[in-house]
């Protein structure tokens, strides 16, 4: 660490849904700001305006909220760097552009389309990459290669062009990466980026120098696709004379798929059957829809803890983190280099986890709504012993209807493989006679109502195995449950009777 002010920012674009791999950006750069007493910022990337999706702005700000990331400054808050958005601070860039020009650091370049394509299919016939650099450049068309009268000609005709940085032949290009040390590349590995556009917009990597630049950024904390290009972003600040203000990099490892094999990415969403976005997504153009975490069922703090165990290790057994706990504990130092592979299985531990640590009244506001959706009118208190009985039953809210439906209503049908094994003919005798049993009990509480009831198994040598799954059966429909009598305990002495008697009624073998 030096001593500048920490100052990060997280800079999507907003091309479509919010991939959880950027909301781990985000996060670590929160953790790392929070930690030093810093500056988080929100910046928008929207300089590709091909590409723009209606709505992923406000998605992106919605999905952060949601996770407990705030922001010190960005489109959602203001602040004294203003604009937040790439598309309103055009004029900016141009005239960083043309400082680059000047120096002889840039040039402008008036290849086609169709010219810069024909030309990478030649290459391609000879078995090879076209790169535009310094051994491809003097061939093509720009201002390196043609008289300066053509070029201002051109200029003067608003011939469309873009501005290409010029990259160093064979030099090595070095910086120091907080999680990868020291990084080497040479300059034949990196094009002549293109840094503004013929739209009059910056690309990636003039803009988010720039901005960097203008808003003070300290750290730089981003995910290892953007590793290749921080060659250019170095060369970008020695050539634009701000090098002394570089700030430090720290490129987080990639999320891969459950196997390992690739990286996880949007596209994956629902195929692989669990989500890859925050937030549940509708595309603006096709309506299809994409699951969210929050949707899902799962809790923000719970994401947010298993969101930051990928990649990232406290260096202790310590597995469950509050917010507070995670600033606290965070250091680039301890995230990894090599990829994260995705666990979904442990993000659902985790869920569950958090559902567990839970009050039963809490738990119980949460399991209302759904049953209201149901038009099941229960009292709170009710609700609340449910909730307590089956929540190391749940990794979710909403598994509490699936996990407990029978206590909210009578079985409609029974499960035909118990009764094909446990129903026999003289279940429905014995039944009668526990019902009296029932009947006649002062304390319906689970343990006085078990002790009862197998003591008058044991009595008639009866196979408890099998008549306590008749009992299960008459009072839930098949086998799912916590104990019997604890059911019998919540659903009361009343309930309790009536479903045996509508099972020794409608239960009937052949």
């Amino acid at each position: 660490m030096n001593d500048k002010k920490v100052r990060v920012r997280f800079a999507p674009s907003p091309t479509g849904p919010l991939h959880i791999g950027g909301v781990r950006t985000a996060l670590f750069n929160y953790l790392f700001a929070k930690k030093y007493n810093g500056y988080f910022i929100l910046r928008i990337e929207d300089t590709d305006q091909t590409r723009y999706v209606k709505g992923a702005e406000e998605y992106i700000i919605e999905s952060l909220e949601w996770c407990g990331i705030k922001f010190n400054e960005g489109v959602s808050v203001g602040g004294s760097h203003a604009p937040y958005r790439q598309s309103e601070r055009k004029e900016i860039y141009k005239k960083f552009a043309e400082q680059l020009i000047k120096s002889n650091h840039a040039y402008y370049a008036f290849d086609t389309a169709e010219e810069l394509d024909n030309k990478r299919k030649e290459y391609e016939k000879n078995k090879a990459t076209f790169q535009y650099n310094s051994n491809t450049r003097l061939s093509m068309k720009n201002s390196l290669s043609m008289a300066d009268e053509e070029v201002c000609n051109n200029i003067n005709e608003e011939v469309p062009y873009v501005i290409r940085i010029k990259v160093p032949e064979n030099e090595n290009i070095e910086f120091n990466d907080i999680i990868r040390q020291k990084v080497i590349f040479n300059s034949s590995q990196v094009d002549d980026k293109v840094l503004y556009k013929s739209d009059g917009m910056p690309t990636y990597h003039l803009a988010n120098v720039v901005d960097d630049y203008l808003m003070q950024i300290s750290h730089v904390i981003r995910g290892e696709e953007w590793l290749s290009s921080t060659p250019i972003h170095v060369l970008l600040y020695r050539y634009l004379g701000i090098e002394n203000n570089m700030p430090e990099f720290a490129h987080l490892p990639l999320l891969l798929k459950p196997d390992g094999k690739g990286k996880l990415s949007k596209r994956d969403g629902d195929k692989l059957g669990f989500p890859v976005f925050p937030l549940k997504w509708v595309d603006p153009n096709t309506n299809e829809i994409s699951s969210g975490y929050r949707e899902s069922g799962y809790f923000p703090e719970s994401f947010i803890n298993f969101l930051t165990f990928l990649g990232w290790n406290p260096g202790t057994t310590q597995e469950l983190f509050t917010l507070d706990e995670l600033v606290e504990a965070f250091s680039l130092e301890k995230v990894g280099k090599s990829g994260s592979k995705f666990d979904f299985e442990k993000a659902k531990w985790f869920n569950h986890q958090y559902l567990i640590m839970k009050t039963d009244e809490e738990l119980c506001n949460l399991f209302m709504p759904i049953l209201k959706e149901k038009n099941i009118d229960v009292c709170y208190d009710y609700v609340t012993k449910v909730c307590s009985i089956l929540k190391e039953r749940v990794n979710f809210v909403n598994e509490f209807w699936n996990q407990g439906y029978y206590f909210f209503i009578q079985p409609q049908e029974y499960d035909s493989k118990i009764i094909k094994d446990k129903w026999k003919e003289n279940t429905p005798v014995i039944l009668n006679e526990i019902i009296k049993l029932l009947i006649s009990s002062e304390d319906f509480c689970s343990k006085p109502l078990e002790e009862t009831v197998k003591n008058y198994l044991h009595s008639q040598n009866l196979n408890i195995g099998q008549i306590m799954s008749a009992i299960r059966i008459s009072l839930v429909g098949t086998a799912i449950g916590p104990g019997v009598f604890e059911i019998a305990e919540i659903i009361g002495k009343n309930e309790t009777i009536e479903r045996l008697k509508k099972a020794i009624k409608e239960i009937k073998i052949s």
